[in-house]
């Protein structure tokens, strides 16, 4: 019985590794891309919503994808510690691969700006937190100067192995639909993401594996949209807190990925984030953290504007993490319990029956 080895073993071909790199893995990847014919039907238009649910990797995150590769290369390279400053998913992956690996880890996080879920994972996992007051921006300014200066191994974005293992994630929507969709809606907050999904499908567009390119469609919160307004953002404000970040790491190759693929980048509000998030849950049971359904605000949003238009319109959409990561978020916009006495006449109350 073929069993998942983990994105690594599974694009070896694909992948900076040799025989002597020795694999950090919690067999991350293999997530599924689910059709959402409900909301597909809402939307109309002959649009065909799928949604790429990284939620379902081993830290809840698309993170697991890129910390697999730096870990394991650190790892190679006799990596003693390891440091990263994260918005919360990062420092989770981190947190996690490097307690497999048997590799010191610390983590800077912005001080209050942290979702409980990613706050609890790091802790768990071993790693040493330290919240920095100020924004994503200073924390990673910190980390940065730390491995400058020090014999710490960084692990962020700026990392390029990171970028290697997160574009696997265009390999699987292509093995699993037989080629690239007409349009992919993405989460941008360091823009990592994007620019290793349009690495990621030119390299198997190249090879032959499919047979075009999709449109990148980045999606930025309102209040911290620093690619869609041109300047830096010194205080990045949204609830989407994943991609609350004023000056991304990788902002020029996510602007390239959006013009070589004739995309966009756009912003969405926190409303539309937070519309996006309850109608996947409640509409197709999919339960992903605000910052990923900004993709699907987005879609909704270029919907109304009639801009999907090519062939099949076929829209893949990334849900960067699970919605377990920032379960205050869910319970504060939600109704809350019926609390009844221990009686059925008062549950058919509450049920209308």
């Amino acid at each position: 019985m073929a069993y998942w080895k983990g994105v690594i073993e599974e694009y070896r071909a694909y992948l900076p590794v040799t025989e002597k790199t020795p694999v950090i893995t919690l067999k991350e990847g293999d997530t599924p891309l689910i059709y959402g014919p409900n909301i597909s039907k809402k939307l109309g238009n002959d649009l065909k919503l799928y949604f790429k649910f990284e939620g379902l990797n081993p830290t809840g995150s698309f993170k697991d994808r890129g910390m697999t590769m730096a870990m394991s290369k650190a790892a190679e390279d006799g990596a003693k510690v390891v440091v990263c400053a994260s918005t919360g998913n990062t420092s989770a992956a981190a947190a996690a691969y490097a307690a497999h690996a048997g590799i010191s880890c610390a983590v800077f996080l912005p001080h209050g700006s942290i979702a409980l879920g990613k706050m609890a994972q790091s802790l768990i996992y071993g790693a040493k937190v330290i919240a920095v007051e100020g924004s994503f921006d200073k924390a990673l300014k910190l980390t940065r100067e730390l491995a400058d200066k020090y014999p710490v191994t960084m692990v962020n974005s700026n990392n390029p192995y990171r970028i290697e293992g997160q574009k696997t994630a265009a390999f699987e929507i292509v093995d699993t639909i037989g080629d690239a969709p007409e349009y992919h809606a993405i989460p941008v907050g360091n823009a990592g993401n994007i620019t290793a999904y349009w690495k990621g499908y030119n390299e198997y567009y190249k090879k032959g594996l499919s047979k075009q390119l999709p449109k990148m469609c980045g999606f930025q919160a309102a209040g911290s949209a620093p690619i869609v307004l041109g300047k830096i953002v010194e205080d990045p404000q949204t609830i989407a807190t994943a991609i609350k970040i004023g000056n991304p790491y990788s902002w020029k190759s996510a602007e390239a990925a959006r013009d070589e693929s004739r995309g966009l980048i756009e912003a969405v509000t926190d409303q539309e984030i937070l519309e996006a998030y309850q109608l996947l849950a409640s509409t197709e049971g999919i339960f992903c953290e605000p910052a990923s359904a900004a993709s699907l605000a987005g879609v909704i949003k270029k919907n109304k504007q009639n801009y999907f238009v090519d062939g099949q319109r076929r829209v893949v959409c990334t849900l960067t993490g699970h919605g377990l990561k920032d379960p205050d978020r869910a319970v504060s916009i939600c109704s809350k319990p019926h609390v009844v006495k221990p009686e059925l006449d008062e549950i058919l109350k509450v049920l209308n029956l």
